[in-house]
């Protein structure tokens, strides 16, 4: 699936990634993170790069952010000579100290990054009362819940103001209360003019905040673009229909589905197409239906797509 989609001008971009490739030792042979990623980031906008696990993201967050030399490619910078060009916060990572109070955190890297120490403080103060936590500036961070956590490792990715930020997986374990937090300063930060790199495995929360959307399998980018012209891009609607069982389909059903194209997940079954769709549910006949649901024009619904399409290609 390759819709027609209207690409960034290259010379905007404040990063630019050409040809990335990385791979790792796996056993006797190596593991292909990356196959020749390319990936351009824009003030004032929003990637999310989305993928299933192992899709590579991760490692070309990483590679972005300068932490992960690539085996092959490039990645520009059009950042006039700052060490300091970028801030994140990485999934997996303890991106702060947890034994130092919030404040105490945001005086640190603030002042690793180049700030003066009152000016380090000055911005930690006005930061943490921008995400809610002015009151708890001086509770040590191992105290805090996680949405707090992570509202605070924000706060310190955005110390020294920095015009790029990459954000992998910031609101994974957090409450809705502090997902929504978080929804929100992203949007303000790109407003700010900031250029930010997402990555998420919350769907809805890609499709609230993404001006771009790059899907990532196998370390190949199967689709990018703008999120709306992709959607728009997306010619034939996903169907998903809820069996109400207490036992499986039964196998000679599942082949029939198989056959037809439509994934099956418990009592979930996703198909593409209008056509296809009557005959599933001829095939379903007379299982008891809970409902039957169009995914078109969604993140979901299109991710899904993408990934079934090479699934079949990988698998026939």
């Amino acid at each position: 699936m390759k819709p027609n989609i209207q690409t960034p001008d290259p010379s905007r971009a404040i990063l630019q990634a050409h040809d990335l490739h990385k791979r790792y030792p796996k056993g006797k042979g190596w593991l292909e993170a990356l196959k020749g990623v390319s990936l351009g980031l824009y003030p004032r906008e929003i990637l999310t790069l989305l993928g299933p696990n192992g899709a590579g993201k991760t490692t070309a967050v990483k590679i972005l952010a300068g932490l992960v030399e690539p085996d092959g490619g490039r990645v520009e910078v059009q950042v006039e000579g700052k060490r300091t060009w970028m801030g994140a916060v990485l999934e997996g990572s303890r991106n702060l100290y947890w034994r130092l109070s919030a404040l105490e955190n945001l005086i640190y890297f603030g002042t690793l990054r180049g700030l003066n120490p009152k000016e380090a403080r000055r911005r930690g103060l006005e930061l943490l009362e921008t995400v809610g936590l002015e009151g708890k500036a001086h509770q040590t961070v191992g105290t805090l819940s996680r949405g707090q956590q992570q509202r605070t490792a924000l706060a310190a990715a955005l110390v020294h103001d920095p015009p790029v930020l990459f954000l992998d997986e910031p609101t994974l374990g957090v409450d809705l209360e502090a997902q929504e937090a978080i929804r929100a300063w992203l949007l303000r930060l790109k407003e700010e003019g900031k250029a930010i790199l997402l990555t998420t495995h919350q769907l809805d929360l890609a499709e609230a905040v993404a001006d771009r959307v790059a899907i990532l399998l196998e370390g190949e980018v199967a689709l990018e673009g703008r999120t709306q012209e992709v959607l728009k891009g997306s010619p034939r609607a996903v169907y998903r229909i809820e069996l109400g069982l207490t036992l499986g389909i039964g196998d000679s059903r599942l082949a029939q589905l198989q056959a037809l194209g439509a994934e099956v997940e418990g009592k979930v079954v996703r198909v593409v197409g209008e056509e296809t769709l009557w005959e599933v549910l001829r095939i379903l006949d007379p299982l008891p239906l809970e409902r039957v649901e169009q995914e078109s024009l969604s993140l979901a619904g299109l991710f899904w797509r993408v990934l079934r399409e090479r699934r079949r290609q990988c698998f026939g």
